[in-house]
């Protein structure tokens, strides 16, 4: 290991420097470790709603909006359905005094949640972990810009992911795919086997009414969230799952008072009777836990340990990881029955991840992430900052778009118009310190003495003001890297 690898675990590893991290990363494998064995942050969400109680609310605001549109005499208004996201992403601040008091319910709770999400990154002591849980997020993403999963993004980080970051994989898999983010998020709640008994009762009621399967879950299942686009499924196998899976849905207004907690509802009418075959082995009738079998099965194949990770690596190492470590990585993870923290220590423990050449270009959100790290910003206290910032910057908040997630190399955000909005961003950044150390302290503190040397040294110390130095320190190459 170099005598940068302090640097390294920080910085490529976690979140970014706070002040004085990088003394404590003077063992670098081991201050990695050790966060392996702290479980991740879950009080701090405890006071926000879950996502049952979110869709009671979803569902009661439907109902009073559909009441006050049949008594005032008009329609259905579909547009008003996706208000709420598009303001929240262009005006998070919003105009409480034109909602009503559940609407104003639903967006503070939801703005709570994303700044929460920012504080715990800009403080946290086990970046490493918390840098894991983004990455899965991503890996799993929802996106909110569609209406039917537009509150439960960040509720799935937190009840799916953020407690199975240091299981298993298995448990990981089937938690976020049954969470009511993701049932909706792919449509898999309105999915219904051909054969089933609502399918056949509902044709029976009217034969020109059909409800059918839908193949978005079972399919990204197959191609992102386990083996891979090559990882030898055919459409056949994509079809058997998505009948496997019929049946997992999300509670309806008459289930609110009988799902018990969950917002997990299997729903044995819509249910695709008998016996699937995948990847060729036969999976026997049994309801939801047919589906279960599968994705435990998924969970632990070859092709789903080189897809993680080859995913992991790039993430973590860099945009071309040596395949002789992907494979090393591999192998561990298979060994441990899909255990994550030996997949993680694999990778920790090998040395291509500590090369010269291993680097990584900040994403959007690690670049302010990191800034606030740095300066010791609470600029989740204003979040319409926040948000504007990764929204000029092309990484709004759980919206990538596609169920693939955000990018991931320096040639998706490296950008000769993504480098100039950063300077713009640096400077807001700035702007928001409230620090009395100089530019090159911090500098040196954050990114370690060897990179704060001759001109750039000079540069910070030569700024107009500390707000200037500042800004020419967030948008220097130094920062925007994770070395």
């Amino acid at each position: 290991m170099t005598n940068s690898a302090a640097t390294a675990a920080v910085n490529r590893f976690g979140l970014g420097a706070m002040p004085g991290e990088l003394a404590q990363a003077g063992n670098a494998r081991g201050w990695l470790q050790a966060q392996l064995r702290v479980k991740p942050e879950l009080t701090a969400f405890t006071d926000l709603p879950d996502s049952l109680e979110i869709i009671q609310r979803q569902t009661e605001y439907r109902q009073q909006r559909r009441r006050a549109r049949n008594e005032a005499g008009k329609g259905p208004d579909k547009a008003a359905d996706v208000a709420m996201v598009q303001e929240m992403r262009t005006n998070p601040a919003g105009n409480d005094t034109e909602r009503t008091p559940l609407q104003q319910a639903l967006r503070r709770d939801a703005m709570a949640d994303l700044a929460l999400r920012y504080r715990i990154a800009a403080t946290t002591t086990t970046p490493f972990v918390e840098r894991l849980v983004h990455f899965w997020s991503n890996h799993f993403a929802i996106s909110i810009d569609k209406n039917s999963a537009r509150l439960l993004a960040a509720p799935m980080e937190r009840e799916a992911i953020r407690p199975h970051v240091l299981g298993h994989f298995s448990e990981l898999l089937a938690a976020v795919e049954t969470h009511p983010g993701m049932l909706l998020y792919l449509d898999n709640a309105a999915s219904v086997g051909d054969d089933s008994m609502l399918a056949q009762r509902a044709e029976r009621r009217d034969a020109k009414r059909k409800l059918g399967l839908n193949e978005n879950l079972a399919r990204e299942i197959l191609e992102l969230h386990t083996l891979g686009v090559d990882g030898g499924y055919a459409q056949q196998d994509v079809i058997e799952l998505a009948k496997a899976i019929t049946g997992w849905g999300t509670p309806l207004r008459r289930d609110m008072q009988k799902v018990g907690g969950s917002a997990f509802v299997f729903r044995p009418g819509a249910h695709e009777p008998g016996t699937r075959s995948v990847l060729g082995k036969r999976y026997a009738e049994g309801g939801e836990a047919q589906g279960r079998a599968i994705l435990r099965d998924l969970a632990v194949h070859p092709a789903t340990a080189r897809h993680l990770s080859l995913k992991l690596a790039r993430h973590f190492v860099s945009d071309t990881p040596s395949a002789a470590l992907v494979e090393r990585m591999a192998t561990a993870f298979l060994r441990s029955d899909g255990s994550l923290p030996a997949l993680y220590r694999a990778m920790i423990d090998d040395d291509a991840a500590w090369s010269a050449d291993a680097r990584k270009f900040k994403t959007p959100e690690d670049f302010v992430v990191s800034a606030m790290r740095a300066g010791g910003m609470q600029i989740d206290r204003r979040p319409l900052i926040l948000m504007r910032l990764l929204q000029q910057l092309g990484q709004p908040t759980f919206t990538p778009r596609s169920p693939a997630g955000f990018p991931d190399t320096a040639a998706d955000w490296a950008s000769g118009d993504a480098l100039r909005k950063r300077v713009q961003a640096a400077g807001v950044l700035a702007e928001q310190l409230a620090t009395t150390r100089k530019p090159v302290e911090l500098a040196a503190d954050v990114l370690g003495a060897e990179a704060v040397q001759g001109p750039f040294a000079e540069l910070l110390r030569r700024a107009g003001s500390p707000q200037e130095g500042f800004a020419v320190l967030f948008s220097s190459p130094a920062f925007q890297w994770r070395v």
